[in-house]
């Protein structure tokens, strides 16, 4: 693989670590509306085959999403990092720490 292309890779790879320290809080799980007559949001997590509910409320609902979302930005990010980090190391074996 070319310099140029490393080179590159490496900066991808600057830029998702520093996107990764943005992310912010974060919560695996999902926003879910339960209700037969009224509809409430709860914020739903699935753990060790159980599935677990917490009542959130219009008030609490907005901030539950925002922290699901930054939970799969994560793994977005993540995925990518290692993609890059295979092609690195496959080139030429050598990943940076920083």
């Amino acid at each position: 693989m070319d310099k140029r292309k490393l080179d590159g890779m490496k900066k991808r790879l600057r830029m998702l670590r520093k996107e990764l320290a943005a992310v912010g809080p974060l919560m695996r799980g999902s926003v879910v509306k339960i209700g037969t007559r009224k509809k409430r949001f709860y914020f739903s997590l699935n753990k060790d085959k159980k599935t677990r509910l917490i009542y959130l409320g219009d008030k609490r609902e907005p901030l539950a999403r925002k922290c699901s979302e930054n939970y799969r930005r994560l793994l977005d990010i993540v995925e990518e990092m290692t993609l890059i980090n295979m092609e690195l190391l496959k080139s030429d074996g050598e990943l940076e720490d920083n």
